[in-house]
């Protein structure tokens, strides 16, 4: 209940006593002559301003595409001097949060570039699981800097070549080229006997094999093309490799076959022709002489050049 009590205006109207100002409104509201003024308490509160959290900025290390790929880098460096680390002892080396490190990780790990796998524990084991330790993987090892894989088989071309002549080094291509005829005739066994099946059945066992192989069907028979080639740079310099190999693909696709572009020679793609099996019809002329007719016939126009040939031989 207010204390406050309400100030009586001196100023009556017609003597009565009671202020004008509230007569006249009681006279209006229908209010009771008297004294109706309540204590009105007017309460105003201040708002205080809403305080907006502040972002915390990430680490430098963190921001954006280029600040990953630093932190990354960095991780790997790290591991291939270590071997191998856990999260808990990359993240102090690095500088970062386990949580921001782990975040680092996983994404390698969907990459490709590190393998997980359990801490092994000497001793005795404490409570809970171990920790798991990350390693480089292969293709995390060769994104850290390039290997000299083609400088060694430069060498050791160049010590066969050396000891050994031209002849030395076409037959290690031969050897070489065979463990890939083995795996590839499987695939073009099913293929029948069309040389255009067969080298598209080829195309895709090359492309199991590294070589993103296709094939295709052109005006004067098939197209066989190598997008990449494992062993460019040491053919580039010994080409008695793509000669072996494309004596593979004549083998595998049962014609003969004519390479027009090779990657080792400058060009974008290893190309090899794969000629069309002849259709057309061949008259046959035996040989005029004075004990034998001349006798003429039509060859069937499924008559391969070989078979003509061997008829024309009787």
């Amino acid at each position: 209940m207010s204390h406050f009590q309400p100030v009586r205006p001196q100023v009556s109207d017609s003597g009565s006593g009671k202020p004008a100002l509230a007569l006249r409104r009681s006279q209006r509201s229908g209010l009771h002559a008297g004294w109706d003024l309540r204590n009105v308490v007017v309460v105003k509160t201040l708002a205080e301003p809403v305080r907006t959290a502040q972002a915390v900025p990430p680490p430098a290390a963190a921001v954006g595409p280029g600040g990953d790929s630093r932190t990354r880098a960095r991780v790997k460096a790290l591991l291939l001097e270590h071997g191998a680390a856990t999260a808990a002892e990359l993240s102090e080396a690095v500088g970062l949060s386990p949580a921001a490190i782990r975040r680092h990780l996983d994404a390698m790990l969907i990459d490709g570039d590190v393998v997980a796998r359990e801490q092994h524990v000497y001793g005795q084991r404490g409570r809970g699981r171990p920790a798991k330790v990350f390693a480089l993987t292969d293709a995390g090892r060769l994104r850290v800097g390039p290997h000299t894989y083609d400088d060694l088989a430069n060498a050791a071309m160049r010590w066969i070549s050396r000891h050994g002549g031209d002849g030395a080094v076409a037959a290690f291509a031969e050897n070489l080229v065979g463990g890939l005829e083995e795996r590839c005739r499987a695939a073009v066994r099913d293929a029948g006997d069309d040389p255009l099946s067969r080298a598209e059945a080829l195309a895709g066992a090359l492309s199991a094999e590294g070589y993103a192989a296709s094939a295709s069907t052109i005006a004067s028979g098939g197209q066989l093309c190598q997008h990449h080639c494992p062993v460019a740079h040491v053919a580039a310099e010994f080409p008695q490799l793509c000669e072996a190999e494309t004596q593979v693909i004549s083998r595998l696709v049962g014609t003969h076959v004519q390479r027009l572009a090779t990657i080792a020679n400058g060009h974008g793609v290893c190309t090899t022709h794969i000629p069309a099996p002849m259709t057309r019809p061949i008259r046959k002329i035996a040989p005029t002489t004075m004990s034998e007719t001349v006798i003429s016939e039509t060859i069937d126009s499924e008559t391969t050049i070989s078979e003509t040939i061997e008829r024309m031989q009787l």
